[in-house]
Protein backbone atom coordinates (compact mmCIF):
# COMPACT_ATOMS: atom_id res chain seq x y z
CA UNK A 1 0.00 0.00 0.00
CA UNK A 2 1.16 3.55 -1.03
CA UNK A 3 2.00 6.19 1.72
CA UNK A 4 0.43 8.98 1.97
CA UNK A 5 2.17 11.24 -0.37
CA UNK A 6 3.29 15.27 0.16
CA UNK A 7 1.77 17.59 -2.31
CA UNK A 8 3.16 21.18 -3.71
CA UNK A 9 0.86 23.47 -4.52
CA UNK A 10 1.48 27.45 -5.25
CA UNK A 11 4.91 26.87 -3.31
CA UNK A 12 3.07 24.98 -0.40
CA UNK A 13 3.59 21.69 1.00
CA UNK A 14 0.36 19.58 1.56
CA UNK A 15 0.37 16.48 3.60
CA UNK A 16 1.58 14.79 6.84
CA UNK A 17 4.25 17.11 8.80
CA UNK A 18 3.26 20.26 7.23
CA UNK A 19 0.85 22.93 8.01
CA UNK A 20 -3.12 22.59 7.52
CA UNK A 21 -4.45 23.29 3.90
CA UNK A 22 -7.47 25.49 4.53
CA UNK A 23 -9.73 26.24 1.77
CA UNK A 24 -11.99 28.74 1.39
CA UNK A 25 -15.26 27.53 -0.60
CA UNK A 26 -16.64 30.16 -2.50
CA UNK A 27 -18.42 27.86 -5.11
CA UNK A 28 -20.94 30.02 -6.69
CA UNK A 29 -21.21 32.43 -3.99
CA UNK A 30 -20.93 35.06 -6.19
CA UNK A 31 -24.05 34.79 -7.44
CA UNK A 32 -22.52 35.34 -11.18
CA UNK A 33 -21.19 38.64 -10.33
CA UNK A 34 -17.75 39.24 -10.92
CA UNK A 35 -17.30 42.07 -8.46
CA UNK A 36 -18.54 39.72 -5.84
CA UNK A 37 -16.26 37.21 -6.88
CA UNK A 38 -13.21 39.49 -6.49
CA UNK A 39 -14.71 40.59 -2.76
CA UNK A 40 -14.27 36.32 -2.08
CA UNK A 41 -11.06 36.49 -2.96
CA UNK A 42 -10.20 39.20 -1.24
CA UNK A 43 -12.11 38.35 2.13
CA UNK A 44 -10.65 34.65 1.81
CA UNK A 45 -7.26 36.13 2.19
CA UNK A 46 -7.59 38.36 4.99
CA UNK A 47 -9.24 35.66 6.90
CA UNK A 48 -6.22 33.49 6.69
CA UNK A 49 -7.17 30.60 4.09
CA UNK A 50 -4.53 29.37 2.11
CA UNK A 51 -7.06 28.95 -0.67
CA UNK A 52 -10.00 30.06 -1.96
CA UNK A 53 -12.43 28.05 -4.81
CA UNK A 54 -14.94 28.65 -7.36
CA UNK A 55 -16.65 26.24 -9.48
CA UNK A 56 -16.62 26.20 -13.42
CA UNK A 57 -19.35 25.36 -15.29
CA UNK A 58 -21.64 25.81 -18.07
CA UNK A 59 -25.69 24.78 -16.51
CA UNK A 60 -26.95 23.01 -19.73
CA UNK A 61 -23.37 20.74 -19.88
CA UNK A 62 -24.37 19.82 -16.37
CA UNK A 63 -28.35 19.30 -15.65
CA UNK A 64 -30.91 19.20 -18.15
CA UNK A 65 -34.13 21.53 -18.59
CA UNK A 66 -36.10 19.15 -16.37
CA UNK A 67 -33.69 18.26 -13.62
CA UNK A 68 -34.98 19.06 -9.97
CA UNK A 69 -33.63 20.96 -7.66
CA UNK A 70 -31.94 19.46 -4.52
CA UNK A 71 -33.75 19.19 -1.42
CA UNK A 72 -31.64 21.66 0.10
CA UNK A 73 -31.77 24.19 -2.35
CA UNK A 74 -35.61 23.95 -2.86
CA UNK A 75 -35.50 24.84 0.73
CA UNK A 76 -33.80 28.46 0.33
CA UNK A 77 -33.93 28.89 -3.31
CA UNK A 78 -37.32 29.70 -5.53
CA UNK A 79 -39.13 26.00 -5.70
CA UNK A 80 -40.65 27.37 -8.78
CA UNK A 81 -37.59 27.92 -10.78
CA UNK A 82 -35.87 24.82 -12.42
CA UNK A 83 -31.85 23.68 -11.55
CA UNK A 84 -31.09 24.91 -14.83
CA UNK A 85 -32.59 28.33 -14.06
CA UNK A 86 -31.28 28.60 -10.98
CA UNK A 87 -27.77 26.99 -12.46
CA UNK A 88 -27.63 29.64 -15.46
CA UNK A 89 -27.47 32.76 -12.76
CA UNK A 90 -24.86 31.22 -11.01
CA UNK A 91 -21.95 30.73 -14.09
CA UNK A 92 -18.86 32.93 -14.17
CA UNK A 93 -18.37 34.97 -17.18
CA UNK A 94 -14.81 33.41 -19.08
CA UNK A 95 -13.52 37.35 -18.71
CA UNK A 96 -13.96 36.76 -14.58
CA UNK A 97 -10.88 34.25 -14.59
CA UNK A 98 -8.26 36.66 -15.66
CA UNK A 99 -9.33 39.11 -12.96
CA UNK A 100 -9.35 36.56 -10.00
CA UNK A 101 -6.05 34.13 -10.90
CA UNK A 102 -4.57 38.11 -10.99
CA UNK A 103 -5.77 39.49 -7.74
CA UNK A 104 -4.99 35.63 -6.33
CA UNK A 105 -1.50 35.91 -7.39
CA UNK A 106 -1.16 39.75 -5.90
CA UNK A 107 -2.94 38.66 -2.21
CA UNK A 108 -0.44 35.54 -2.34
CA UNK A 109 -3.87 33.56 -2.23
CA UNK A 110 -4.04 29.51 -4.18
CA UNK A 111 -6.72 30.21 -6.32
CA UNK A 112 -8.51 26.64 -7.59
CA UNK A 113 -12.25 25.85 -9.39
CA UNK A 114 -13.86 22.96 -9.90
CA UNK A 115 -14.59 21.97 -13.33
CA UNK A 116 -17.67 19.80 -14.10
CA UNK A 117 -16.89 18.54 -17.92
CA UNK A 118 -14.08 17.79 -20.06
CA UNK A 119 -14.56 21.38 -21.67
CA UNK A 120 -14.29 22.86 -18.48
CA UNK A 121 -11.08 21.62 -17.72
CA UNK A 122 -9.87 22.27 -21.08
CA UNK A 123 -10.58 26.17 -20.16
CA UNK A 124 -8.98 25.94 -16.82
CA UNK A 125 -6.03 24.31 -18.39
CA UNK A 126 -5.80 27.45 -21.02
CA UNK A 127 -6.04 30.02 -17.62
CA UNK A 128 -3.60 28.00 -16.31
CA UNK A 129 -4.57 26.59 -13.03
CA UNK A 130 -1.91 24.38 -10.78
CA UNK A 131 -4.54 21.92 -9.75
CA UNK A 132 -8.29 21.02 -9.53
CA UNK A 133 -11.15 20.26 -7.12
CA UNK A 134 -13.18 16.91 -8.23
CA UNK A 135 -16.68 17.62 -6.52
CA UNK A 136 -17.79 14.59 -5.13
CA UNK A 137 -20.83 14.16 -7.97
CA UNK A 138 -18.02 13.72 -10.35
CA UNK A 139 -16.29 10.90 -7.78
CA UNK A 140 -18.08 8.17 -9.74
CA UNK A 141 -17.98 9.34 -13.20
CA UNK A 142 -14.04 7.37 -13.84
CA UNK A 143 -13.54 8.67 -17.77
CA UNK A 144 -13.75 12.33 -16.34
CA UNK A 145 -11.36 11.15 -12.87
CA UNK A 146 -8.93 9.85 -15.79
CA UNK A 147 -9.19 12.97 -17.85
CA UNK A 148 -7.96 15.05 -15.13
CA UNK A 149 -5.37 13.18 -13.71
CA UNK A 150 -3.55 12.74 -16.89
CA UNK A 151 -2.58 16.24 -16.48
CA UNK A 152 -0.42 15.54 -13.29
CA UNK A 153 -1.48 18.32 -11.55
CA UNK A 154 -2.55 18.06 -7.72
CA UNK A 155 -6.00 17.13 -7.18
CA UNK A 156 -8.40 17.63 -3.94
CA UNK A 157 -10.96 14.82 -4.29
CA UNK A 158 -14.49 14.99 -1.96
CA UNK A 159 -16.45 11.98 -1.16
CA UNK A 160 -19.92 12.90 -0.38
CA UNK A 161 -22.58 9.51 -1.24
CA UNK A 162 -20.07 7.42 -1.79
CA UNK A 163 -19.08 3.96 -1.05
CA UNK A 164 -15.71 2.96 -0.12
CA UNK A 165 -15.46 0.66 -3.08
CA UNK A 166 -16.45 3.75 -5.09
CA UNK A 167 -13.62 5.94 -3.53
CA UNK A 168 -11.51 3.19 -4.31
CA UNK A 169 -12.46 2.79 -7.95
CA UNK A 170 -11.34 6.78 -7.99
CA UNK A 171 -8.37 6.28 -5.98
CA UNK A 172 -7.24 3.15 -8.73
CA UNK A 173 -8.24 5.06 -11.47
CA UNK A 174 -5.97 8.59 -10.46
CA UNK A 175 -2.95 5.97 -9.74
CA UNK A 176 -3.55 4.16 -13.19
CA UNK A 177 -3.07 7.43 -14.93
CA UNK A 178 0.11 8.22 -12.99
CA UNK A 179 -1.04 10.41 -10.46
CA UNK A 180 -0.10 10.39 -7.06
CA UNK A 181 -0.59 14.01 -6.25
CA UNK A 182 -4.18 13.78 -4.60
CA UNK A 183 -5.91 14.11 -1.96
CA UNK A 184 -9.29 12.55 -0.82
CA UNK A 185 -11.71 14.68 1.38
CA UNK A 186 -14.61 12.61 3.60
CA UNK A 187 -17.46 14.90 2.81
CA UNK A 188 -21.14 14.47 3.92
CA UNK A 189 -23.04 15.91 0.49
CA UNK A 190 -26.45 17.96 2.41
CA UNK A 191 -26.32 21.81 3.05
CA UNK A 192 -26.29 22.24 5.74
CA UNK A 193 -25.41 18.65 7.00
CA UNK A 194 -25.44 17.63 10.62
CA UNK A 195 -22.62 16.98 12.90
CA UNK A 196 -23.51 13.28 13.78
CA UNK A 197 -23.30 12.95 9.83
CA UNK A 198 -19.88 13.69 9.63
CA UNK A 199 -18.56 10.76 10.21
CA UNK A 200 -14.43 11.97 10.71
CA UNK A 201 -13.62 8.15 11.18
CA UNK A 202 -14.23 7.11 7.82
CA UNK A 203 -11.51 9.62 6.92
CA UNK A 204 -9.01 7.67 8.50
CA UNK A 205 -10.66 4.65 7.28
CA UNK A 206 -10.19 5.78 3.69
CA UNK A 207 -5.95 7.01 4.93
CA UNK A 208 -5.32 3.44 6.27
CA UNK A 209 -7.02 1.27 3.81
CA UNK A 210 -6.28 3.83 0.46
CA UNK A 211 -2.90 4.35 1.49
CA UNK A 212 -3.77 8.22 0.87
CA UNK A 213 -3.72 11.64 1.87
CA UNK A 214 -6.99 12.47 3.78
CA UNK A 215 -8.76 15.59 4.63
CA UNK A 216 -12.34 16.94 5.05
CA UNK A 217 -14.78 18.90 3.31
CA UNK A 218 -17.43 20.27 5.89
CA UNK A 219 -21.11 21.32 5.34
CA UNK A 220 -22.05 21.55 8.83
CA UNK A 221 -23.35 24.75 10.31
CA UNK A 222 -20.01 24.64 13.30
CA UNK A 223 -16.97 24.88 13.60
CA UNK A 224 -16.82 21.25 15.42
CA UNK A 225 -16.55 18.67 13.15
CA UNK A 226 -13.34 20.72 11.66
CA UNK A 227 -11.25 20.90 14.38
CA UNK A 228 -12.04 17.47 15.40
CA UNK A 229 -10.63 16.38 11.56
CA UNK A 230 -7.71 18.18 12.17
CA UNK A 231 -7.01 16.67 15.38
CA UNK A 232 -7.60 13.47 13.76
CA UNK A 233 -5.09 14.28 11.07
CA UNK A 234 -6.70 16.39 8.22
CA UNK A 235 -3.93 17.52 5.98
CA UNK A 236 -6.54 19.85 3.90
CA UNK A 237 -10.23 21.32 5.07
CA UNK A 238 -12.46 23.19 2.98
CA UNK A 239 -15.54 25.17 4.49
CA UNK A 240 -18.02 27.06 2.26
CA UNK A 241 -17.51 31.04 2.56
CA UNK A 242 -19.66 33.84 1.86
CA UNK A 243 -20.26 37.55 2.54
CA UNK A 244 -23.24 37.61 3.76
CA UNK A 245 -25.53 34.43 4.98
CA UNK A 246 -28.55 36.30 3.59
CA UNK A 247 -27.55 36.46 0.20
CA UNK A 248 -29.91 35.09 -2.27
CA UNK A 249 -28.51 31.66 -3.55
CA UNK A 250 -27.99 27.74 -2.59
CA UNK A 251 -25.16 27.75 -0.74
CA UNK A 252 -24.86 30.98 1.25
CA UNK A 253 -27.36 29.93 3.93
CA UNK A 254 -24.25 27.16 5.21
CA UNK A 255 -21.50 28.94 4.63
CA UNK A 256 -19.14 30.94 6.94
CA UNK A 257 -18.89 34.64 6.81
CA UNK A 258 -15.31 35.95 6.78
CA UNK A 259 -15.49 37.20 10.49
CA UNK A 260 -16.34 33.16 10.95
CA UNK A 261 -14.13 31.98 8.72
CA UNK A 262 -11.42 33.74 10.10
CA UNK A 263 -12.01 32.85 13.55
CA UNK A 264 -12.26 28.89 12.10
CA UNK A 265 -8.64 29.28 10.43
CA UNK A 266 -7.11 30.84 14.22
CA UNK A 267 -9.06 27.52 15.69
CA UNK A 268 -7.31 25.20 13.64
CA UNK A 269 -4.07 26.96 13.81
CA UNK A 270 -4.48 26.48 17.42
CA UNK A 271 -4.94 22.79 17.33
CA UNK A 272 -2.03 22.08 15.01
CA UNK A 273 -0.03 23.97 18.01
CA UNK A 274 -1.63 21.91 20.73
CA UNK A 275 -1.38 18.45 18.67
CA UNK A 276 2.67 18.80 19.56
CA UNK A 277 4.46 16.14 18.82
CA UNK A 278 5.19 12.41 19.93
CA UNK A 279 7.44 12.69 22.71
CA UNK A 280 6.27 12.76 26.53
CA UNK A 281 8.05 15.27 27.70
CA UNK A 282 7.66 18.04 29.92
CA UNK A 283 7.25 21.88 28.19
CA UNK A 284 9.46 24.64 28.92
CA UNK A 285 6.84 26.01 31.26
CA UNK A 286 5.82 23.35 32.60
CA UNK A 287 9.63 22.13 33.99
CA UNK A 288 9.60 25.21 36.02
CA UNK A 289 6.40 24.22 37.88
CA UNK A 290 8.17 20.93 39.03
CA UNK A 291 9.63 22.21 42.18
CA UNK A 292 6.52 23.88 43.43
CA UNK A 293 4.33 20.94 42.49
CA UNK A 294 5.89 18.25 43.33
CA UNK A 295 6.74 16.87 47.29
CA UNK A 296 9.54 15.96 49.23
CA UNK A 297 10.08 13.99 52.35
CA UNK A 298 9.27 16.64 54.85
CA UNK A 299 9.97 15.81 58.80
CA UNK A 300 6.56 16.11 60.67
CA UNK A 301 8.50 16.37 63.91
CA UNK A 302 11.87 16.98 65.44
CA UNK A 303 14.21 14.55 64.80
CA UNK A 304 17.62 14.58 67.06
CA UNK A 305 20.55 13.87 65.77
CA UNK A 306 21.69 10.23 66.30
CA UNK A 307 17.87 9.32 66.36
CA UNK A 308 16.03 6.08 64.30
CA UNK A 309 13.96 7.85 61.50
CA UNK A 310 10.32 6.06 61.99
CA UNK A 311 7.30 6.35 58.99
CA UNK A 312 4.92 8.33 61.16
CA UNK A 313 7.63 11.28 61.26
CA UNK A 314 7.79 11.81 57.50
CA UNK A 315 5.22 13.16 55.16
CA UNK A 316 5.05 14.53 51.76
CA UNK A 317 5.14 18.21 50.88
CA UNK A 318 5.70 20.51 48.46
CA UNK A 319 8.09 21.65 47.49
CA UNK A 320 10.28 19.27 45.44
CA UNK A 321 13.64 20.69 46.97
CA UNK A 322 14.35 17.39 49.17
CA UNK A 323 14.67 13.49 49.02
CA UNK A 324 12.09 12.18 46.73
CA UNK A 325 9.21 10.58 48.48
CA UNK A 326 10.18 7.09 46.35
CA UNK A 327 12.94 6.84 48.58
CA UNK A 328 10.59 6.58 51.83
CA UNK A 329 11.23 2.84 52.48
CA UNK A 330 14.95 3.77 52.23
CA UNK A 331 14.89 6.36 54.97
CA UNK A 332 12.87 4.64 57.08
CA UNK A 333 14.88 3.04 60.06
CA UNK A 334 18.21 5.13 58.91
CA UNK A 335 18.95 7.32 61.82
CA UNK A 336 19.56 11.42 61.67
CA UNK A 337 23.44 12.50 60.96
CA UNK A 338 22.25 15.78 62.44
CA UNK A 339 19.14 17.73 63.74
CA UNK A 340 16.21 17.72 61.86
CA UNK A 341 13.23 20.61 62.43
CA UNK A 342 9.99 20.02 61.98
CA UNK A 343 8.21 20.97 58.31
CA UNK A 344 12.14 20.78 56.89
CA UNK A 345 12.11 18.66 53.23
CA UNK A 346 15.11 16.08 54.42
CA UNK A 347 18.43 16.03 52.25
CA UNK A 348 21.19 13.21 51.91
CA UNK A 349 23.45 15.11 54.26
CA UNK A 350 20.86 14.74 57.04
CA UNK A 351 20.86 10.78 56.84
CA UNK A 352 22.97 8.04 57.98
CA UNK A 353 23.40 5.95 54.86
Amino acid sequence: MPAPRVLSLGGKKIGPGHPVYVIAEAGVNHNGDVKLALDLVREASKAGADCVKFQTFKAEAIVTQKAPKAAYQLQVTDPGESQLAMLKKLELSKNAYGELIALCKKLGIQFLSTPYNFNDVDFLEEVGVDGYKIASGQLVELPFIEYVARLGKPIFVSTGMATMDEVADCVKTIRAAGNEQFVVLQCTTNYPSPTADANLRAMLTMGEKLGVTIGYSDHTETSHAVLASVALGATVVEKHFTLDRKLPGPDHSSSYEPREFAELVSGIRLVEQAMGSAVKTPSALEARNTVGMRRSLVAVVDIKAGAEIRREQLAFKRPATGLKPNLLNQVVGKRARKDIAADTPLTEDQIEW
